[in-house]
């Protein structure tokens, strides 16, 4: 093979690489749409590969049968090979160069295998402020990973970033306290349970008292916060990518609405955003992406 038919080799062997993230991307259902068509084409694959990283790291911690640390121990060693140009799968072979593309640290992607290394061993939060540290594995380098792909890497669009992904990730800890709890898990921090007079056994038995809803309210509010603090990224973003950076916020305020609609009751039922209003947000968004608002 001469060297031009090897140099297309590996575009095509890149192309299909990029294609797995995109159909394992699209395989996990989401509050909404990861990528949308009004995202410049050429950051689109990147998109792609960093969110099937985020799922399939989410996915040894949570799903995978065996020993999930050592599991993400392997992973983690797989990743920072990858990092170094040795890839062996779809996955890593588009990491890699996404990485190297967009001029990305590691220490995102290794805080969230963190993240889920935690998860293995940690199930209660003693205050706000261990979830919050939390959340800086689980859920702010997810952010940081999206601003590298846009070319971000200034401590202002962090920190803006950093706000909406926390919000994020509270939003759906709220949300998911009725599947969470299945799996022994609890992130309302114990302090705040205690204020509000909410036992863990309340939770247990899916017991919805006034109690569990005044604690969800202030949750929920508390919550807000952290998108209103975040919305002031979306202005210091090139007009091209602002409609997907805004879908996400908007996405978790749509958990918040959804949330508020079952007046706070997250323990009977999964609180789940109605098509009615995904199609609203989404229009909304569409118009607005295509005035270039």
């Amino acid at each position: 093979m001469n060297l031009t038919n090897s140099s297309k080799a590996r575009t095509g062997e890149l192309e299909q690489s990029y294609a797995w993230c995109e159909d394992f991307s699209r395989l996990h259902n989401e509050n909404f749409t990861v990528v949308s068509w009004l995202l410049p084409k050429k950051i689109r694959p990147h998109f792609f590969s960093v969110y099937a990283f985020c799922r399939y790291t989410d996915d040894l911690g949570d799903e995978a049968d065996g020993d999930r640390k050592a599991l993400l121990d392997a992973w983690e060693d797989e990743v920072l090979s990858a990092v170094e140009g040795n890839s062996h799968r779809p996955l890593t072979k588009a990491l890699h160069q996404t990485i190297n593309e967009c001029s990305m640290p590691t220490e995102p992607f290794l805080r969230l295998i963190e993240a889920n290394r935690i998860d293995q061993h940690k199930q209660r939060f003693t205050d706000y402020e261990e979830l919050l540290d939390y959340c800086s594995y689980s859920a702010t380098p997810v952010g940081q990973m999206v601003l590298s792909i846009l070319g971000h890497h200034d401590a202002l669009r962090i920190e803006l970033s950093d706000a909406t992904c926390i919000g994020l990730q509270l939003a759906n800890f709220w949300q998911d306290v009725s599947v969470d709890i299945t799996k022994g898990r609890i992130y309302i921090p114990q302090e705040d349970l205690k204020r509000f007079g909410v036992t863990e056994s309340d939770i247990q038995k899916q017991k919805v008292t006034e109690s569990y809803k005044k604690l969800m309210q202030f949750e929920v509010e508390r919550t807000r916060n952290w998108f209103r603090k975040g919305a002031g990224l979306e202005h210091t973003l090139p007009r091209n990518v602002r409609t997907d950076i805004r879908l996400f916020r908007l996405g978790g305020e749509a958990i918040l609405n959804a949330i508020e609609d079952v007046q706070y009751d997250t323990l009977s039922n999964r609180p789940t955003i109605k098509k009615s209003s995904k199609a609203k947000i989404a229009i909304t968004n569409l118009i607005r992406g295509l005035l270039r608002l």
